[in-house]
């Protein structure tokens, strides 16, 4: 890959990274009159969270045994299903009233120190992927496996907490 190509993803990485956050945080202010509450959509995006942090772990897997293939199905299946999850949070959201965690104790402090820290890494961790994936995507492996030691952790832990997080919340969720 040419240097301007490089230079050229780079930007539209950056410019990624700072739009989704962006689009989500003025997403979460928007509220879409007459839309039913999406109430469902909880537990089918933790399930999205899951399956990801499985197949994350499968993919890592799949490489340590040589198989290049089946680890790049699984990685571009775990940003699809990332994906979709961030679709469905925000129409959850721009439906729904946040919910409060009822928690008291030391469990509320367990489960805010969850919550901020799967925020602040989600939102951290999306310059990781892309860089990560465009590395792989153009051949740059030694560059990609480079990155990919830091970027397979976070992911991972986003989408391990997801799953916490909402496990910790569903109790107060509106009947």
């Amino acid at each position: 890959m040419d240097r301007t190509a490089e230079k050229n993803y780079n930007k539209w990485i950056w410019i990624l990274s700072i739009l989704i956050p962006l689009a989500v945080a003025i997403l979460f202010s928007v509220r879409i009159p007459g839309v039913d509450r999406l109430g469902f959509l909880p537990p089918i995006y933790a399930s999205i969270n899951a399956l990801t942090a499985v197949l994350l772990i499968a993919a890592v897997v799949s490489i340590k045994k040589g198989n290049r293939k089946r680890h790049e199905s699984l990685m571009k299946t775990c940003i699809l299903l990332s994906a979709l999850f961030l679709v469905m949070y925000v129409a959850y959201h721009m439906t729904s009233d946040s919910t409060a965690y009822g928690g008291e104790g030391a469990m509320k402090y367990v489960y805010f120190f969850i919550l901020i820290t799967h925020i602040l890494l989600s939102i951290g961790v999306i310059p990781f992927v892309l860089i990560t994936y465009v590395r792989a995507l153009n051949g740059k492996f030694e560059m990609h496996r480079k990155i990919a030691k830091i970027t397979f952790p976070i992911w991972l832990y986003v989408a391990i907490t997801g799953v916490i997080v909402y496990l910790m919340i569903s109790p107060y969720y509106p009947a």
